[in-house]
């Protein structure tokens, strides 16, 4: 059985592809064939529809180890969030229009930073030491269980910056935010290195 992984951001040209890739990436290279077992996809709330990510995405996720190749953005719609078993956006106001459009994944929802927090203080016990699948449809209610007891000092600490259009500073702050949360997941998911 596929375990489903969606990643959501706005323009799904910048942070949503990277967090999709990286957690592809990062799943096969650590996880191996299991990795097979899980789909990871990515989608914007207000997609460009059709285009590639942006080329400093681009090149930050294949210095993370990622593929950026073949990446063309879509559009969010009620139909991928009700099949995805965990739902990733890269901010609350995107957490926000995923729960609007379906709202019984609520539970399965998280932003990816937030997720990355909850997932930090999550017994490895808790989860079956079996196959990857198995372990991914434990950590997410696991996830949900530690909401609202593991306190972040600033909700904005959640978000991901968008660098759309903006300066290499900016692509630099969203990866230092983003590659580390996708890094707490994949120990989560995978055990720790």
């Amino acid at each position: 059985m596929t375990f489903r992984i969606l990643t959501v951001c706005t323009g799904n040209v910048c942070r949503s592809p990277m967090a999709e890739r990286l957690l592809r990436s990062g799943l096969a290279a650590r996880c191996g064939e299991q990795a097979a077992t899980v789909e990871v996809s990515s989608a914007g709330t207000g997609a460009l529809v059709g285009e590639a990510m942006t080329d400093p995405t681009r090149d930050l996720v294949t210095r993370h180890g990622g593929d950026a190749a073949g990446h063309r953005a879509r559009m969010l719609a009620e139909q991928m969030v009700a099949e995805a078993d965990l739902v990733l956006p890269l901010t609350r106001a995107h957490r926000a229009a995923v729960v609007t459009l379906h709202p019984r994944a609520a539970r399965r929802t998280f932003t990816l930073r937030e997720a990355a927090r909850l997932a930090g203080a999550v017994d490895p016990a808790e989860l079956p030491e079996g196959p990857l699948e198995a372990r991914l449809r434990a950590l997410v209610p696991a996830l949900a269980a530690k909401r609202g007891f593991v306190p972040v000092t600033d909700p904005a600490e959640d978000d991901v910056v968008d660098p759309y259009r903006r300066g290499e500073e900016v692509y630099a702050a969203m990866a230092a935010s983003l590659v580390p949360a996708v890094e707490a997941l994949l120990d989560a998911a995978c055990g720790q290195r």
